[in-house]
């Protein structure tokens, strides 16, 4: 036969569409060529599928190759076609029986000795392939590297292999499962543990925002001087968010393994991302021609903490609003489009003022009245309006420093915001923050006091609608945090404070 047929997958945002790799050998002057909108890296596929082959033993047919990887509309990047190549010339050469490549995908990039290397994208790859099956379920073949993400998919039936000479006796064998094993998830992970929250003295105003915070996923900015303690603190909240369910770890596994960094050590462990003040836009959102996750998608599930938040380029953190609000980020190219998931949490830190002193007891701050309203306007309205609570964080007095005692373990704070999230799960099956404006009427119900004193202080402060969805929020889960029903007056005076840290400066 000089014709196979083996079946693959690209990488289209998080889908992975199916690709049919077909090999064909013909008569004429010896040549290898790769069709169906191959990029640079799968064009030189064939140095490596050449190499691979004549080291593991196998003749390279000395005939006209012609690999055609369909659909030709689709682009194909990434080496993770050199396997199904390979396989498919030894199965049209006549060199490997090709009756069961029918029953399998493969993926898999080759060194030059035939070792399989890992490839980016396994998990999302194995979920089209659960979900898009045509009757019958095929097995993935891949790289062993791979193998325990690309397990996680639930009754995914994956064979790992370290060279393309195990790939080979898989289907030379009688009974193929004497040569490659089907591979169970090794999910036993290190116990990690976050910087406690016991090792930060004082700040308990700033301690029970945070704990606000992760209680109902509302994101905060932390406004207050050089060494007060900001990052310090952002670093610890980690440690208290509610427990991930198995739906969260796989879409942020599936993010990460797109990127090519999971590790099964991370497995429901919420990610924490903190980009350095120089990351551009596409860093921050994801992009390039070929459509990658950015820090947004690289946090989903978890926290993006944006450090001195004002020293970030104005138009960086403009890119921010749309997906801190849908939890979503398009990425539209000329010839490509991809929707990466981006249901992060914000927490940021910023100065006062651009010599970081303002109402510091040290008297230190000379800025004017003008350069702290330039300052706080590198910050656009429509996105601190975004932000759901703001609070200042304070310096501690070294005789006051030395007097504090150690607060609460992050374990103890952890324990109380699951007890609070879990409420909100029976009651909404969802977060406090991600409530519509139809869920917010029906489940932050106030009392008469509660809604004068709301009423009121939007008023006074000018706040947008969307500003009072986000109080009522905040109150929502300042009240779930007391296990009460109903949202009172002292609730919605919390919340309240902690949306005017910026505007009265």
């Amino acid at each position: 036969m000089s014709l196979a047929v083996l079946k693959s997958r690209a990488l289209a945002g998080m889908d992975a569409p199916e690709v049919n790799v077909e090999v064909h050998l013909a008569n004429g002057l010896p040549s290898f060529t790769i069709v169906g909108l191959p990029d640079t890296e799968v064009k030189e596929s064939r140095d490596r599928v050449r190499a691979a082959l004549q080291n593991c033993g196998f003749d390279m047919p000395a005939r006209r190759i012609t690999a055609n990887l369909a659909p030709a509309d689709l682009p194909k990047e990434s080496g993770r076609f050199d396997l199904p190549i390979a396989l498919g010339i030894l199965a049209a050469s006549g060199q490997l029986a090709g009756d069961q490549l029918h029953r399998y995908e493969f993926a898999g990039e080759l060194s030059l000795s035939g070792q399989l290397r890992p490839i980016r994208g396994a998990l999302a790859m194995t979920f089209a392939m659960q979900r898009n099956h045509d009757g019958a379920r095929r097995a993935f073949i891949l790289p062993f590297a791979n193998a325990d993400e690309a397990a996680l998919v639930h009754d995914a039936c994956i064979y790992p292999a370290h060279t393309l000479l195990e790939v080979c006796a898989h289907f030379a064998a009688r009974d193929s499962q004497t040569v490659l094993q089907r591979h169970q998830p090794q999910l036993a992970q290190a116990p990690f543990q976050f910087p406690d929250f016991m090792d930060v003295k004082g700040q308990q105003q700033v301690k029970r925002a945070l704990e606000v915070a992760a209680a109902g996923g509302h994101s905060l900015l932390m406004v207050g001087p050089p060494g007060a303690g900001k990052s310090m603190l952002a670093c610890r909240f980690p440690g208290i968010l509610p427990p991930m369910s198995e739906e969260e770890a796989l879409e942020s596994a599936a993010v990460h393994s797109l990127s090519g960094n999971f590790k099964v050590e991370n497995w429901k462990r919420r990610p924490y991302r903190a980009p350095h003040q120089t990351a551009s836009g596409v860093a921050l959102v994801g992009g390039g021609n070929i459509p990658r996750p950015g820090e947004i998608s690289l946090a989903h599930c978890g926290v993006l903490f944006l450090d001195e938040i004002a020293e970030f380029d104005r138009r960086v953190l403009e890119v921010l609003r749309q997906p801190m609000e849908s939890g979503l980020i398009s990425i539209s190219r000329a010839a490509r489009q991809a929707e990466f998931p981006a249901r992060f949490q914000l927490i940021a830190a910023m100065n006062p003022c651009p010599c970081g002193y303002l109402g510091h007891a040290s008297g230190r701050c000379r800025c004017t009245p003008d350069a702290v309203l330039r300052y706080h306007g590198r910050l656009s309205g429509p996105l601190l309006d975004r932000i759901d609570m703001q609070i200042e964080v304070a310096a501690m007095l070294p005789s006051s420093l030395a007097r504090q005692s150690a607060g609460e373990s992050s374990a103890i704070i952890a324990a109380r915001v699951a007890a609070a999230f879990a409420l909100q799960q029976e009651r909404q099956g969802k977060s406090n923050q991600q409530l519509s404006s139809i869920e917010i009427e029906q489940h932050c119900q106030l009392d008469q006091s509660g809604e004068q004193l709301l009423l009121s202080a939007m008023l006074r402060l000018h706040w947008s609608a969307r500003a009072y969805h986000r109080v009522l929020r905040v109150a929502r889960s300042i009240a779930d945090l007391e296990n009460s029903r109903k949202i009172a007056q002292p609730h919605v005076a919390e919340a309240i404070q902690y949306r005017r840290v910026l505007r009265e400066h």
